[in-house]
């Protein structure tokens, strides 16, 4: 290897920039790798770690928590949900009818009931929920920029040390968007080498695997070790890499994107192949479905931050696909959609995902957020559904320490605004850090040198054992 790096240190900078572009390893691969210069650390918290992955199932478009987990069944016509109520495995906790399976492992979950912030856009609230914090404005035009918080898996990358062939935050399958891509996935003023691992690979086509693993066709790893090899690199992807500005912060870390060319462990930790038929068909035949068991596959292997995204959109009229924003249509109603799509799925893979870490002894280490960008307005409005509602919905926890059946906090009546214990969406973010063992005080610095903590609020330990 120390020769490869040697005649890789020939070339311009520029030339090198390019043997690193899209036909290699896709565009994203620096901004994958964890850093080993010493400039994250670990906490000096002192913090007890409760969970040493985190599994973060983001629901986007919004799915509605009066008609899901905190069901007003006292409440008026007009605001009760049409659907039923039935019983779970925590007595007198009822969900929806349309959730048996989840019914049946809800013990496994935590519920903060009084999760509230003040963005009523998808690309605003979706970067609030992504971060921790709150953009500058509600706007549904706000774009990603370095004056804005990076997400989750990017803290962690920055604040959690030690070597390893795996990155350490991977997100996947999409890059969701509200006509422009949404902020908060990715490192912004961290730097790329700590954005995530991300690909947009279909892990349930039968031929998934990782293009970015894949060198081009003619290029194995001993010829990518001679100069021919890189020349040919160079000269077959200089368009490409042109079109982009993504090579920045690409020279110290080129060794590790040879590494994890070459290592065995990746391959092992994304060969869904080798899971056996009747489990991928437990966790379902979606693209859903078997991101959540490759989730699984990579915490079982050591990645620390693991973002599945439901949708790459925010909904809409189809029964097929889409996220949970399903308002607002004359002749295609949310009631008659989220039955057919998006609660059946979400029945069958979120159980199947408890069920598999439990038995694999892995779920008291892995702590799974389930979470959408906000909830449901109270009021059924005239297309019978339900708007944005930004000012409480529901956060389900499972694992990592979490105290299964537990409920923090508690809506009115009509599921509008808190009655006690209200969550801000820092206390939230400070939560998950804190079941990392990451001090959420912890400051790092944004693009104009500013301090800034990893998270404003305080962490709800009481939904802790």
């Amino acid at each position: 290897m120390s020769g490869l790096l040697s005649r890789i240190g020939q070339f311009q900078r520029r030339d090198l920039l390019r043997a690193y572009g899209p036909g290699l390893l896709g565009l994203t691969l620096p901004r994958w790798l964890r850093a080993d210069d010493g400039s994250a650390g670990q906490s000096e918290s002192g913090l007890r770690a409760r969970a040493k992955s985190v599994i973060f199932l983001f629901q986007w478009g919004g799915p509605s928590h009066v008609d899901t987990f905190d069901m007003k069944l006292q409440a008026p016509a007009g605001y009760r949900s049409l659907f039923s109520p039935i019983a779970s495995s925590v007595p007198g906790l009822p969900v929806c009818e349309h959730l048996p399976e989840t019914a049946k492992v809800l013990h496994h979950f935590a519920q903060i009931r009084t999760v509230h912030h003040t963005m009523n856009n998808h690309n605003s609230a979706g970067y609030t929920a992504l971060t921790g914090y709150e953009p500058p404005i509600d706007d549904q035009r706000l774009r990603e920029s370095l004056d804005l918080f990076p997400g989750y898996g990017s803290v962690v990358s920055a604040t959690v040390s030690g070597a390893s062939d795996l990155p350490t935050s991977v997100s996947y399958p999409y890059q969701i968007a509200d006509g422009s891509t949404t902020p908060g996935q990715r490192a912004s003023f961290l730097g790329k080498q700590h954005d995530p691992l991300f690909f947009q690979d279909d892990p349930n086509d039968p031929a998934f695997r990782l293009t970015q693993l894949s060198l081009p066709q003619g290029v194995s790893l001993d010829r990518l070790g001679s100069r021919r090899g890189l020349q040919q690199l160079i000269n077959s992807q200089s368009r490409e890499l042109d079109r982009s500005a993504v090579a920045e912060g690409l020279g110290a870390y080129y060794q590790r994107s040879l590494e994890l060319l070459n290592s065995d462990r990746v391959r092992r930790a994304f060969d869904l192949s080798s899971e056996p038929e009747v489990l991928r068909e437990a966790y379902g035949r979606t693209t859903y479905g078997q991101s959540c068991l490759l989730a699984r596959r990579l915490v079982e292997h050591g990645v620390k931050f693991v973002t599945v995204y439901f949708a790459p959109s925010i909904g809409g009229r189809s029964r097929t696909d889409g996220g949970w924003d399903t308002h607002g249509f004359d002749n295609t109603r949310m009631y008659e959609i989220l039955p057919e799509w998006h609660l059946p799925v979400t029945d069958r893979t979120l159980p199947t995902l408890i069920r598999d870490l439990s038995e694999r002894g892995l779920l008291e280490e892995t702590l799974v957020v389930w979470m959408g960008e906000f909830g449901r307005t109270p009021k059924i409005n005239d297309s019978i559904s339900r708007d944005h509602w930004p000012k409480c919905y529901t956060v389900l926890l499972a694992g990592g320490g979490v105290r299964g059946g537990a409920v923090y906090g508690a809506s009115d009546r009509y599921g509008a605004v808190p009655d006690r214990e209200a969550v801000t969406i820092g206390d939230l973010a400070a939560t998950m850090y804190y079941a990392l063992g990451i001090d959420h005080t912890r400051e790092v610095h944004d693009n104009l040198n500013r301090p800034l903590p990893l998270a404003r609020g305080r962490a709800v330990a009481e939904i802790f054992g």
